[in-house]
């Protein structure tokens, strides 16, 4: 017996509207809504009109960092705040542009004029036009496929106004902004949607439709082939469940690529704790989001071609729902995984890292591209509520084997500005995973749950520079915040994609820490 799911509803419904952007060099005819930015001091803009500070303050506004005012008129002019150092970042920037797309959040059109920021300031015309675009549409983001009548006005366009001599640059920023925008949507899309809409079997099928179209390949694996495969932790997760299992292996492959990338996916499509049965409270009722590194993965990826990323990429989603039933993993089995080491379960909530484990023994298998391993490993998981209680909702955590992988995953963190912080892949804690009568347990002590579960994943890359990325802390947003909306942040999707744009194979053996078994 299976769940019947609505043939007809579609869970990526950000593919079916885009924004059209258009740049100008002269102000935009026809918006509905102009941001005007204003600095905390010194002179106001001229498009305030006649108003000085004192009556700005009498309204509320004193033009703090991002905060709004809107002045009746048409087109509606919205005063964003940009503080007492103006606008500095592309974080900044985007943080801005957000903030005016929900101040005229019934606005279709839209204008911001950037002349003077590009033309005064030390930016790359194409970085502040892709950070304009990216905050405004995903600050637009709204997941109502379920709703009766739409909740949200679509952005129906974007006009942005930049120097003459700039035009160029701003193009390849629309471009990109428009791809990168899109890919977070795509990863909000799947991670939103309740899991009876989307199951594993589901998510497979809408990847099969929608990969291909941006030139990807995809092998699906149902539960015969898993067992073939000897999957035991994906196996042993889905026990208990009614749904079967699916494994999603989807690969990208440029013309003569330079290098290549495995990719790994936490696709837990519903997470109950199973027979460790989480409390019914709000984090319960969060854990649709417990598929958002598989989602992560899956976008970043519909990316690739447009973003020219040069090296081979192959993507592994581990997907199943973790469920309490008489036939659900118990505490106390013993899983024996892909590659023979054995897991002695002490905890069926911890099961993120019994899926990973399996894709990580498969990235290290793969020798599809010039006859070589992969020349790195990043897997993404919503993996611990350790990384929450340690790093708060806004930055995730990271752990790596590899100084190199570290850093390119630090400065692609940087440039989509979803944080993440590395913490140490301490192996003093490793004695923690001993287990009587396995190889390994599951979980650890009481304390370092994050840099547990990373220590259990890195017994399986088998020395392949590797890095992690533990996004349960990160992976929803409660209410509206600038350009993360509420519900699924996304996150994940736009920074894997900026790294594999950038990604360089690790020089061998510099700052890597092979010893996976080190005590």
């Amino acid at each position: 017996m299976s769940v019947q799911i609505d043939s007809a509803f579609d869970p990526v419904p950000s593919l079916s509207h885009a924004t059209r952007v258009s740049l100008t060099t002269e102000p935009a005819t026809g918006p509905g809504a102009q941001a005007v930015f204003v600095p905390a001091e010194g002179d106001l803009p001229a498009a305030v009109g006649t108003l000085d500070r004192d009556a700005l303050a009498a309204a509320g506004f004193k033009a703090g960092s991002k905060q709004t005012l809107v002045l009746p008129g048409s087109p509606l002019t919205v005063l964003v705040g940009t503080g007492k150092n103006g606008i500095e970042t592309d974080a900044e920037l985007r943080d801005a542009v957000a903030a005016f797309t929900r101040a005229a959040r019934e606005i279709g059109h839209l204008s911001v004029d950037l002349s003077e920021l590009i033309a005064e300031g030390d930016w790359d015309a194409g970085v502040a036009v892709q950070a304009a675009i990216e905050g405004a549409a995903l600050a637009r983001y709204r997941y109502d496929a379920l709703k009766s009548e739409p909740i949200t006005a679509p952005l129906e366009e974007l006009s942005l106004q930049v120097p003459t001599e700039f035009i160029e640059e701003a193009e390849q920023g629309v471009a990109r902004g428009l791809v990168l925008a899109r890919t977070a949507s795509i990863a909000r899309d799947v991670a939103n949607t309740p899991p009876r809409h989307l199951n594993a079997d589901k998510f497979a099928e809408v990847v099969e439709q929608v990969a291909p179209e941006f030139g990807l390949d995809v092998e699906v694996f149902d539960l015969a082939q898993i067992e073939e495969m000897g999957l035991g932790g994906l196996l042993g997760v889905n026990a208990g469940s009614i749904e079967e299992p699916r494994m999603i292996k989807i690969s990208y492959r440029p013309a003569d690529p330079e290098g290549h990338l495995a990719l790994i996916g936490k696709g837990i499509m519903y997470d109950s704790g199973g027979i460790s049965l989480k409390p019914s409270n709000a984090m319960h009722a969060a854990m649709k989001f417990d598929m958002m590194g598989a989602g992560a993965v899956f976008a970043a990826m519909t990316s690739f071609a447009e973003l020219g990323v040069q090296s081979a990429v192959t993507g592994w989603l581990m997907c199943t729902d973790n469920m309490p039933s008489g036939s659900a993993m118990k505490l106390g089995d013993v899983l024996t995984m892909r590659g023979g080491k054995t897991v002695e379960v002490k905890n069926t909530d911890a099961e993120g890292r019994l899926v990973m484990a399996d894709g990580l023994v498969l990235a290290t298998e793969d020798t599809s591209v010039s006859g070589q391993r992969p020349d790195a490993i990043v897997d993404i998981a919503t993996l611990t509520g350790a990384v929450m209680g340690a790093l708060g909702t806004r930055t995730a955590g990271m752990l790596a084997n590899n100084d190199q992988i570290a850093a390119q995953l630090e400065a692609a963190a940087e440039a989509s500005d979803e944080n993440i912080w590395r913490l140490p892949l301490d192996h003093r804690y490793r004695e923690q995973l001993k287990s009587n009568v396995a190889d390994m347990s599951n979980i650890g002590g009481s304390y370092g749950g994050v840099i547990l579960a990373a220590l259990f994943l890195n017994e399986f890359v088998d020395g392949t520079p590797w890095g992690h990325l533990d996004i349960a802390g990160t992976m929803q947003s409660e209410s509206d915040d600038l350009w993360r909306s509420v519900g699924s942040t996304g996150f994940g999707a736009r920074l894997l994609a900026e790294f594999a744009a950038a990604f360089e194979a690790p020089e061998a053996a510099e700052g890597t820490d092979t010893d996976a078994s080190a005590e």
